[in-house]
């Protein structure tokens, strides 16, 4: 529960402290931008979403396209640059890793299954 003060009144909530949605990598380790002072990064490389491939062509690019996992969109980069981070240090993760991996990050959709089809897809497209 997190307790705080709502239009002049206290309220608690049961909610996660963080989506998961600004997840970007900090010299390869996973961060969420919301919470991230700029003066974190500074001399260290960020790479977001974009920054995996300009063409669109990394494994789990291509794979959520395959699959079509996308339904608002909203939390797919998070996702996606989540699992960009598994992937490069677990190549071949089971369900329980990528859903350990993926737990910080919400899909208000409900895509979860779809999700780790495609990081599935993902480290197969990366063995080929």
């Amino acid at each position: 529960m997190i307790t705080l003060k709502l239009n002049g009144e206290a309220r608690e909530v049961d909610v996660d402290p963080q989506c998961g949605a600004c997840t970007v990598h900090l010299d390869g380790e996973v961060v969420r931008s919301c919470v991230t002072p700029v003066r974190r990064a500074a001399g260290r490389s960020v790479t977001t979403i974009e920054g995996l491939s300009a063409d669109g062509s990394h494994p789990l690019q291509r794979a959520w396209c395959d699959l079509a996992v996308p339904q608002c969109g909203f939390c797919q980069a998070g996702q996606i640059m989540t699992a960009a981070a598994l992937l490069a240090s677990n190549p071949k993760p089971k369900d329980a890793d990528i859903e350990r991996c993926l737990a910080g990050n919400i899909c208000r959709c409900g895509t979860y299954t779809r999700i780790r089809a495609a990081v599935k897809r993902a480290a197969q497209i990366s063995e080929e």
